[in-house]
């Protein structure tokens, strides 16, 4: 549906989109995740014909748009700061861009309606932007793009503006939404439980070029790179040695890799275990303990000065472990450790 074929980008000497490839299927939600400056607005503004691409192509239902003006392309963006028009009302915000394409305003008239409805604002016609919560104007926003009928929706930090419980529901209702109307849609953010609960397939980028693209739950528990591992959640990295396609853990069990040599092994805090007194191989101190809803946060300091971070149920003691008890360390599934060349 949307094809993105080795995408460059330069401003002036600086390159920021570095040979960027990427296929997006009919009705999937694809976030393009990444540190600030890491190219993923560029890229979007890219394919919505804001900037054009030095090299490259981009295509929209098999039809290259690169030589397209941006009121010509099948998108609709919805831009971080939503760009209502203050002195218009929610009906007319919704319905400008039919207005400046000549639509007759009885067809624009029954078109807001019907957008106003999809969005749950049916009743906020009247109103003014100020009028509206941060939520609602968003959905103004939603409205307004909806209603140009695209064929791809591009959004771009939309819930930055948000506080943090407001910002959970709007993900899961403009989820919920884009599924419900069969929606195209491109997503960008740097915040990683957004990418985790919007998407269908996250892209992670990084300098211009995109590290992964795979399933939210391949991303967390399977990162193609040491990069991807860091940005995504939390993770403990430490040093081994890879030979004969195996690793051996820190506890004594084995991981398989297809690298030799020098490694970095990766795992999250939820795929380790602690256990009490340092009868095991791989053992350590507890340094510190939060609760964190029905989880408990343990920092575990190793001989080595490293320190490892534990995840574990609340439930599972009946009093966290605290700080200065010596504890052994156990992976509770080997196949969730990475190896990363070194």
């Amino acid at each position: 549906m949307l094809r993105i074929g080795a995408v460059s980008k330069r401003f002036g000497t600086v390159t920021v989109l570095k040979d960027c490839s990427l296929n997006i299927a009919e009705g999937e939600i694809v976030t393009l995740l990444g540190a600030s400056g890491c190219g993923k607005t560029t890229l979007l503004r890219c394919i919505a014909g804001f900037w054009d691409a030095e090299e490259g192509k981009i295509e929209i239902d098999g039809h290259d748009v690169g030589d397209l003006p941006v009121n010509r392309r099948p998108v609709g963006v919805v831009f971080q700061s939503y760009a209502l028009f203050p002195h218009l009302t929610v009906a007319r915000n919704v319905g400008y861009g039919l207005r400046m394409r000549g639509v007759p305003q009885s067809e624009i008239d029954a078109r807001v309606r019907e957008a106003l409805e999809t969005v749950s604002l049916a009743d906020f016609a009247d109103r003014y932007p100020a009028q509206l919560s941060g939520g609602q104007q968003q959905r103004v926003a939603v409205a307004r793009v909806l209603i140009l009928q695209p064929r791809v929706l591009l959004l771009d930090e939309p819930f930055s503006a948000l506080d943090a419980k407001l910002r959970g529901a709007m993900q899961v209702e403009l989820r919920q939404l884009i599924k419900r109307l069969g929606l195209t849609a491109i997503f960008v953010t740097h915040d990683q439980e957004e990418a985790l609960t919007m998407s269908d397939r996250i892209a992670v980028m990084r300098a211009g070029r995109i590290e992964q693209v795979a399933a939210p739950d391949t991303v967390f528990d399977h990162p193609a790179t040491a990069y991807v591992a860091d940005f995504i959640g939390t993770s403990n990295f430490w040093q081994a040695q890879a030979s004969g396609g195996q690793v051996a853990l820190p506890d004594g069990q084995i991981t398989d890799t297809d690298i030799s040599g020098p490694v970095q092994v990766m795992t999250r805090p939820h795929n380790l275990r602690l256990a009490a007194g340092d009868k095991g191989p791989w053992r350590g101190q507890v340094s510190f303990h939060r609760t964190v809803g029905a989880l408990v946060e343990y920092h575990v300091e190793i001989p080595d000065g490293t320190t490892i971070q534990v995840a574990a149920m609340r439930q599972e003691r009946t009093r966290p472990w605290q700080a200065g008890e010596v504890v052994s360390l156990s992976v509770i599934d080997p196949s969730y450790c990475a190896v990363y060349p070194v």
